[in-house]
């Protein structure tokens, strides 16, 4: 039987993040992959290449969810941009009428390309309404620091820490994403059970941020999911894929690279 894994996310035209790098990462790790669009993402190139932002609208994004869930058997799904209140609204409902094995969080608390008013009230509905229901959530050095109420994220013993503080808001697999914000020579991710924590280090690549690297890594760990694989071996799995993937990232013309996901050899 073919494995499926489910993203629910926006589009983002340059290939390079969102839906497409999802899609992508599904592939490569031998996944089927199914999707619905929940916003339009597109960089400006006459204005430093800023974010332009369009809402899909919710009956829409309600009738995607309903056409995939309805066609294929869906037990594992990956939260990308959801972008507004309304959205969330959608998506939280459509999410609580099954039941999921797994609930994979990329909680993206900056909705760039809105005004700071809507996004602060993105964020506070994503908290509310979606956070609580995922299994697995992979929050950014900046995402972790907010959800967490932690006013710095400097050491390894910090990302434990805010691991610990997002646990308690319902998650059950935390990780918590060092990248290159973390002060070091090393790429340092934290991931707690709610038990056990158990800390991923590599050396860092560089230290420029590289495009989709956030979103690789959250479907990565959807895929390996779907496949049946524990938590913690999928973490890994998507660790090895970026990291193999900003080695060999893409180089544009825009002023940022583009990871480019690869399978692990023992994927």
């Amino acid at each position: 039987m073919t494995n499926r894994a489910y993203v629910i996310a926006g589009s983002e035209a340059t290939g390079g993040a969102g839906i497409q790098a999802d899609l992508k990462a599904f592939q490569e790790l031998g996944v089927y992959g199914v999707g619905t669009i929940t916003c339009i993402v597109s960089f400006d190139p006459a204005n430093s290449w800023g974010h332009r932002f369009v809402p899909v609208d919710p009956g829409v994004i309600a009738d995607q969810i309903e056409a995939a869930t309805s066609c294929h058997d869906l037990d594992v799904v990956k939260i990308g941009m959801l972008g507004t209140p309304d959205t969330i609204d959608v998506v939280s409902k459509a999410l609580r009428e099954q039941e999921w094995r797994h609930v994979v969080l990329d909680p993206v608390l900056i909705c760039k390309g809105q005004e700071p008013g809507a996004a602060l009230d993105t964020d506070k509905a994503l908290t509310a309404q979606i956070l609580p229901l995922a299994t697995v959530i992979t929050p950014n050095h900046f995402e972790a620091r907010t959800l967490a109420g932690m006013a710095s994220l400097e050491t390894v013993d910090d990302l434990i820490e805010a691991a610990r503080r997002i646990h308690e808001l319902g998650p059950r697999h935390v990780i918590v994403k060092g990248g290159t914000e973390l002060p070091g020579p090393d790429a340092v991710d934290v991931h707690f059970d709610g038990e056990e924590v158990t800390v991923l280090s590599a050396p860092k690549i560089g230290e420029e941020r590289v495009s989709g690297a956030g979103c690789t890594f959250a479907a990565a760990i959807t895929a390996e999911l779907a496949k049946g694989a524990e938590v913690g071996d999928a973490v890994r799995t998507a660790k090895t894929m970026v990291r193999a993937g900003i080695t060999d990232r893409l180089t544009t013309h825009a002023p940022f690279a583009s990871v480019v996901p690869i399978a692990p050899t023992e994927a």
